[in-house]
């Protein structure tokens, strides 16, 4: 499967809670970082356990998924039933079919106040 099919596949299955399919997608010894929270997740079951047991009331929207070569960026928007509307970019390597690396921004809308000297310049979402 190619790069950009492999990341579309793997949101489609995190949506649906195909966990299984979710493993499949990711090589067993996969890396993924989340700067935002400095939190490394290392291997295939500790990445699907991660997503599994994230407290539900969330549904995954797609925003985008860009490619080229093994390099696959995609942006996706979680709203939650109780914590409100996330989004993360994510920036994954796929090699043989399957996720070897990625690099998540995750943060909630709005998370980071604007300041007050943009105010003029700027206006709110």
């Amino acid at each position: 499967m190619e790069p950009l099919r492999v990341v579309e596949a793997l949101w489609d299955r995190i949506q649906a809670r195909d966990w299984e399919g979710v493993a499949l997608l990711v090589a067993e010894d996969a890396v993924v970082e989340w700067p935002v929270s400095a939190e490394r997740i290392v291997g295939r079951e500790n990445y699907v356990a991660v997503n599994r047991e994230y407290p539900e009331g969330w549904t995954i929207r797609v925003l985008r998924i860009v490619a080229a070569g093994d390099e696959v960026v995609s942006e996706v928007e979680v709203p939650h039933e109780d914590l409100g509307v996330f989004r993360a970019a994510s920036f994954w390597t796929v090699r043989d079919g399957r996720i070897v690396r990625g690099t998540e921004y995750w943060t909630s809308l709005g998370a980071d106040p604007s300041p007050e000297w943009r105010a003029a310049l700027v206006e709110p979402m």
